[in-house]
């Protein structure tokens, strides 16, 4: 369905608020005529005509690419373009040109073989992976009260809701739209997902007379999508849908392309870094056979087989195999991975900013205490409040139905039963308390009144003090004051309650009989902490992740909730002083604190930044709207899939239970996967310099070709087929307990220490063949094919045995094993190719059998090599520190 422009014309945030303004200011039968409805909703004709006028009510978000393009991109890459390239250049040398007897497809299907195993399963992974994630997005289902003429009152999915519908919202909504209030009763509204603002907005019909240059959230009968309805009803008439709402302005702002990582900035300099050295070497060769062996057309052969041996056509399949490999994992763990690449940034991550509730806390109220006026746990104060809380007929929020459950725990809910409500006064945000009259079975009435301390205060003259009803003496209520700031030091809410006997005649009870009431106590509320967030906290320290809290609740709870989890809370900054630091003072003061209190969307994703700049890998968990700078921002961006939609997809991780221990399971999966991307990038780094060196020796010294061109794309083949197992190896648990960066320049050093090793057995195998089995003469084919083959097989098997080397620092073999799928894949890849030589498809490579007598010294030298290869890597850890 084709969408156009709505009354909100422009995408910039200016016009929007200009626009909404405006709407604001205007009387309500004008606003309806603009719009184009009626108070009694739209008709068939409207609903036909605006749907196809305005579209689906969602927000634009990144869709998944079609799978033709994932296909194509999987092939997108710099080594597919150079494998093609010779493949090319080998059809028209190998088959195009050369005499009819000669002709030989071989190295065009090895060559087109490695581009479609690395290709297809670098799809077939992302592809699955991408499934994943989209699963998820169709679990959320949500849905709009609207009034329209045919049907009257009715529920539709959110996507369907047009401009010009009226909307019924009541308590516990969410705003599906921008909206402009048409008729309300005591609508309060949170904006925190937008403003990060805990405190509720009351909204009002009246069109809207502010100054222009006010706030756009000022706006008193406006409501905007993704906020949502805390108390109260309303009638109101839908603005701006989908991308032309302030939301999704937002959210508008925040999609499109994330900057590449430093992983992925450490993948490319790698990828071009053996490109470059390929460009330089293959002529080198070509010209050394060239000028040595004085046939340029197989100097070319073989120097483009030798660029393809040097060519690490499988690193975009291993790094996506493995990146997809851990999304599945994951996923098994109750993760969803919306972005392969940030895995990885899960095992550098060594900083961990979280809010508090529901992470650190359950999200869920309970009641701590229950104590009358001299601090002392009392029943009777639990008994009114029970009361309250049970007549009230208003949305019961979480504080009432954490005193209900209370009340079940202590056997006082048969109070209900005892009483018959008379009438009520609701909760409002300007009173701040709410009160319900009760007549019990003698026919006497009371009213009971419960609300924040200060406010319950100002109307209560008495109090209930030692079973005694006093006057509410200055002494008296300041040691109310204190006991309600020494609750709050412990991290609690507190609220208080009152009664007062004999109110006005029902019917006519009002604000004015909330007067003169006796004081009976207070109830201390806590969000307790889970019981798993101090181990988590725990765990994921042991694995070097930090953990800092970001929220915007007040000190004293944080302080209380952060203690109690085991974090640090000597020092904690608060987003006032925040707001008066620089940048660079910023960046000195974050590093050392570990909870920030009270802090706005945008101050949480400074503390991100300034954490970034000081040189920390750092993921960020959030849920609203207030936390998509700060998702986008961080290096790993961490949600649950109950946030609010722009969150989820500002995140690279979704989360469907929101707990700091499945997060301990993602950084070590994002470790486990960029180890063994490491393992492939030095293996394969090494293994090619060690194949050039050997291959300048050989250009050199002798009289023929070490190998034939075709033997090398067979044996290249072989080789990255042994590769494909690591993606399923396993790491060290020492390797896990860092967190681990990209350091580019560490391959460099590797592949200059650990290549000229396995050289040193290419050319001790070079002399075996050479004055052992006397293939010293290019006269002779037989003898040219045993030297082939005797280099084949010692070839093979040291590149091969180099992966169970190089994948851990200790002993391979006896401190330290490969799981059974790369022991498996390497011993049957070894076993084929000491066949080889002995099949029909040896013969047709040029490959001769080789005699038993040469097992004995390829034994021989590959056990020098293992050793050397060992002793190097002693060396090399203990004078740089580190091997993977």
């Amino acid at each position: 369905m084709k969408k156009k422009k709505n009354q909100i014309t422009d995408s910039s945030a200016q016009t929007i608020a200009k626009k909404l303004k405006e709407y604001s200011n205007m009387e309500k039968y004008i606003l309806l005529s603009t719009l184009k409805t009626r108070e009694k909703g739209l008709d068939i004709v409207d609903v036909e005509v605006f749907s196809e006028q305005y579209g689906s009510n969602e927000i634009s978000h990144e869709k998944p690419k079609p799978w033709y393009i994932q296909l194509i991109k999987a092939f997108e890459n710099p080594f597919t373009f150079v494998l093609l390239a010779i493949a090319a250049i080998s059809f028209f040398t190998e088959v195009e040109l050369a005499k009819p007897e000669d002709r030989s497809p071989a190295a065009v299907i090895v060559i087109l073989t490695l581009v479609l195993i690395s290709g297809g399963l670098r799809f077939f992974q992302e592809f699955r992976s991408g499934k994943e994630a989209e699963s998820l997005k169709s679990m959320v289902k949500t849905t709009a009260t609207v009034i329209r003429r045919e049907n009257g009152r009715e529920e539709i999915p959110m996507a369907d809701l047009l401009p010009g519908d009226i909307v019924v919202l009541s308590g516990g909504d969410m705003i599906p739209a921008d909206l402009r209030i048409l008729k309300a009763k005591d609508l309060f509204i949170s904006q925190s997902a937008l403003t990060g603002e805990s405190e509720p907005i009351e909204k009002f019909p009246d069109p809207d007379r502010t100054k222009k240059d006010d706030n756009l959230f000022d706006l008193r009968n406006i409501c905007f999508m993704g906020t949502n309805v805390v108390s109260g009803s309303a009638l109101a008439v839908v603005l701006a849908t989908g991308d032309d709402t302030y939301f999704g302005n937002m959210a508008k702002a925040l999609s499109g392309e994330r900057a590449p990582t430093s992983f992925d900035k450490g993948v490319n300099s790698v990828s071009f870094l053996m490109i470059r050295f390929m460009l330089v070497m293959v002529p080198v060769v070509f010209l050394l056979n060239g000028l040595t062996k004085h046939n340029w057309l197989d100097a070319l052969l073989f120097a483009i087989s030798v660029a393809i041996g040097l060519t690490p056509e499988m690193l975009p399949m291993i790094v996506t195999t493995n990146l997809a490999k851990g999304a599945v994992s994951m996923s098994r763990q109750k993760t969803v991975v919306k972005h392969l690449n940030s895995i990885q940034n899960f095992g550098a991550m060594d900083i961990l900013c979280t809010d508090k509730t529901g992470t650190l806390t359950r999200d869920e109220i309970v009641i701590e205490r229950h104590l009358n006026v001299q601090g002392i746990e009392d029943q009777r104060v639990l008994k009114y409040a029970y009361l309250n809380s049970y007549f009230q007929t208003g949305l019961k929020n979480l504080i009432d139905l954490a005193v209900i459950d209370k009340a079940g725990e202590e056997s006082v809910t048969y109070l209900n039963n005892e009483y018959i409500k008379v009438d009520e006064i609701p909760f409002d945000f300007a009173r701040r308390r709410m009160s319900v009259v009760l007549k019990n079975r003698e026919g006497k009435t009371q009213v009971i009144t419960k609300g924040a301390v200060e406010e319950i205060l100002q109307i209560c003259s008495y109090c209930e003090y030692q079973g005694e009803v006093l006057p509410l003496t200055e002494e008296l209520r300041k040691q109310v004051v204190d006991m309600a700031q020494e609750l709050n030091s412990q991290g609690m809410r507190v609220i208080a309650v009152a009664q007062k006997r004999d109110p006005s005649d029902e019917g006519t009870f009002g604000v004015k009989d909330e007067s003169e009431m006796t004081l009976m106590g207070y109830l201390g509320l806590l969000d307790p902490p889970k019981k798993s967030a101090s181990a988590a906290i725990r765990a994921l320290g042991e694995y070097g992740v930090e953990v800092k809290v970001l929220t915007g609740d007040n000190e004293g709870v944080t302080r209380k909730i952060c203690g109690d989890v085991g974090l640090s809370v000597d020092k904690i900054l608060l987003g006032s002083e925040i707001e008066e630091m620089s940048e660079e003072e910023l960046m000195r003061q974050a590093g050392d604190t570990t909870v920030f209190a009270k802090l706005s969307p945008i101050q949480k994703a400074r503390v991100v930044n300034a954490l970034q700049e000081i040189g920390h890998t750092v993921g960020f968990m959030g849920d609203g709207i207030n936390d998509a700078q700060a998702l986008s921002k961080a290096d790993v961006g961490i949600s649950v899939d109950t946030a609010v939609d722009i969150a989820k997809e500002s995140a690279d991780i979704i989360l469907l239970e929101k707990d700091l221990m499945v997060l301990e399971h993602g950084v070590i999966e994002g470790r486990k996967i960029f180890g063994n991307i490491i393992k492939y990038i030095k293996m394969t780094s090494s293994s090619n310099f060690g194949n050039m060196l050997s291959m300048l020796v050989a250009s050199a010294f002798l009289p023929f070709l070490p190998m034939m061109p075709v033997q090398i794309l067979v044996l290249d083949l072989l080789y990255n087929i042994s590769q494909i197992s690591i993606p399923w190896d396993n790491m060290d648990v020492e390797y896990l307990r860092v967190p681990r960066k990209w350091d580019a320049s560490s391959i460099g050093k590797f592949m200059i220490w650990i290549g000229p090793v396995s050289s040193v057995f290419d050319i001790a195998t070079y002399l075996l063949m050479w004055f052992v089995f006397g293939c010293n003469t290019a006269s002779n084919p037989a003898l040219v094919a045993l030297f082939n083959a005797g280099w084949f097989v010692e070839s093979l098997l040291s590149q091969t045995l180099i992966i169970h080397l190089i994948r851990t620092r200790k002993i391979p073999f006896i401190q330290s094993r490969a799981a059974a799928p790369v022991v498996l894949l390497t011993s049957v890849i070894m076993a084929i190719g000491i066949l080889i030589p002995f099949t029909p498809l040896g013969a047709y490579l040029g490959l001769a059998s080789l005699p038993a007598a040469y097992f004995g010294w390829l034994a021989a030298i590959i056990l020098g090599y293992i050793a050397l290869a060992q002793i190097v890597k002693m060396i090399y850890i203990k004078v740089n520190r580190s091997w993977l």
